[in-house]
């Protein structure tokens, strides 16, 4: 998957000088209607790459309104559900509420939970490597793909996925996931 922060997080020597440029930080897909980017055009957004949907949403980013919006209106459903207001949410409050949960004056927001009690698709991090929480079991994240699996006992965990999305997940939105955790 690729995505992006809202604008070029880079310079024109193609150096990260930023995190993000604006709230809006969307997942998107790598090929849509024949669009065809030169990764880190000057001036334009700066393209991030990511393993499946399970390590966009950790990274605290939301799938694109236009390229995936089958799965936009699907999380979009799933966020209303919570919110309990009288329609669906726009792009706009959705980032709105997810910007604070998932940065803070520079740096990542995590939070404190029971391993047990995070739903399919959260990430979190354990003796400083990130897993994915799968079908009662962990799945240890790398670049390439999903490594291993084990069956964690029950303890306190970082979580690396932003709060409202976890919530999401605990209602029913199932991120998509990576198809090497198969072979485990």
């Amino acid at each position: 998957m690729m995505g992006n922060r809202g604008g070029a997080l880079h310079n024109s020597h193609r150096e990260i000088v930023r995190s993000y440029k604006s709230r809006r930080w969307i997942a998107c897909v790598l090929q849509f209607r024949g669009r065809y980017r030169k990764v880190m055009s000057e001036g334009r957004y700066t393209e991030l790459f990511f393993l499946d949907e399970a390590t966009s949403f950790a990274a605290g980013h939301r799938p694109c309104a236009e390229c995936r919006r089958e799965r936009y209106n699907a999380f979009r459903h799933a966020w209303w559900r919570l919110s309990k207001q009288e329609r669906p949410p726009f792009a706009d409050e959705m980032d709105l509420e997810l910007h604070p949960a998932r940065i803070d004056r520079g740096k990542k927001v995590t939070y404190e939970a029971a391993l047990r009690s995070l739903p399919d698709g959260v990430f979190v991090c354990i003796e400083g490597c990130a897993h994915l929480v799968w079908r009662d079991e962990l799945l240890l994240w790398t670049p390439e793909g999903y490594a291993r699996k084990c069956c964690p006992e029950d303890s306190m965990v970082t979580v690396l996925t932003p709060r409202p999305i976890v919530e999401c997940f605990r209602d029913g939105y199932v991120p998509e996931i990576h198809a090497s955790w198969h072979g485990l």
